[in-house]
C-alpha cells in the first residue's frame, strides 16, 4: 500500500486496480451524487474504463499531486477519496482540492480533516502558491468544509452543462487560499496559542 498522507483518523493511499468495487459503491449512493449529476449512479463500466484509469493516471503525470483513496484508520474501511492537483490548462502551482465521501463519513469532520491536511501539505511540501476548490452554490455542506480549512469565497460563476440538475440555476462558487494567506493564518494561530499559555511565539520548554 502506497500511503501519501495520514491524519489522526485517515489514511490517504494511492488507488489500485482493486478499487473498482469501492468506487462503484461510492458513486451508487444518490445522496453522494446529488450535486454531481443529480443523483445518478456511475455505471460499473464507466468506473472501470474511465474513472479509475483517470485516477491512476495522475500518478504518472505528477510526482506528488493526484487523488487518493481515503481509508479510516480505526476500521480499514474505504470512505471515499480526496484529490489535489493542477488543472490541465493551469500553472502547476495552482492546485484544485476535491473530495467525495460516503454518507457514513458525513458530519464527522472527516472531510475537513483530510482537506486541511492536504492544504497544509500543498503549501509546506509541494510548492503550491494557491489552493482552490469549486462546488455548486447550493451545496452548503461542501462550502462549509472549504471555509473550515481556510479557503475564502472568490466568485460565483455559471457554466454550460449538458443537463440541468437541482441548483444549476444558482451557479457554482470558487473558494481559494494563497500561500501568503495560509502563512499569515498559521502565524496568527501560533501567536494566539502563545498568548493563551503566556509564552512568546517560538518559545519552548527547556
Amino acid at each position: 500500500m502506497h500511503v501519501f498522507l495520514e491524519t489522526r483518523r485517515l489514511t490517504l493511499r494511492r488507488f489500485t486496480a482493486d478499487d473498482v468495487d469501492n468506487l462503484v459503491e461510492l458513486d451508487s449512493d444518490p445522496q453522494v451524487m446529488r450535486y454531481i449529476n443529480g443523483g445518478r449512479p456511475t455505471p460499473r463500466t464507466e468506473v472501470e474504463n474511465a474513472v479509475l484509469p483517470r485516477l491512476l493516471g495522475y500518478y504518472e503525470r505528477y510526482e506528488a499531486y493526484g487523488a487518493w483513496a481515503a481509508v479510516e484508520r480505526a476500521t480499514g474501511d474505504f470512505l471515499g477519496w480526496f484529490a489535489l492537483h493542477p488543472r490541465d490548462d493551469a500553472p502547476q502551482d495552482d492546485v484544485e482540492l476535491g473530495y467525495r465521501l460516503r454518507r457514513s463519513a458525513w458530519r464527522r469532520g472527516l472531510a475537513t480533516e483530510g482537506s486541511r491536511a492536504l492544504v497544509g501539505k500543498a503549501f509546506t511540501d509541494l510548492g503550491a502558491e494557491r489552493v482552490f476548490a469549486e462546488t455548486m452554490t447550493v451545496n452548503a455542506a461542501s462550502r462549509r468544509v472549504m471555509e473550515k480549512v481556510g479557503l475564502r469565497y472568490v466568485r460565483t460563476f455559471h457554466l454550460e452543462w449538458p443537463e440541468e440538475i437541482e441548483g444549476t440555476m444558482e451557479g457554482d462558487v470558487e473558494y481559494a487560499l494563497t500561500r501568503a494567506e495560509w502563512r499569515a493564518a498559521q502565524r496568527a494561530a501560533a501567536s494566539s496559542g502563545a498568548r493563551s499559555t503566556g509564552e512568546r511565539p517560538g518559545s519552548s520548554d527547556r
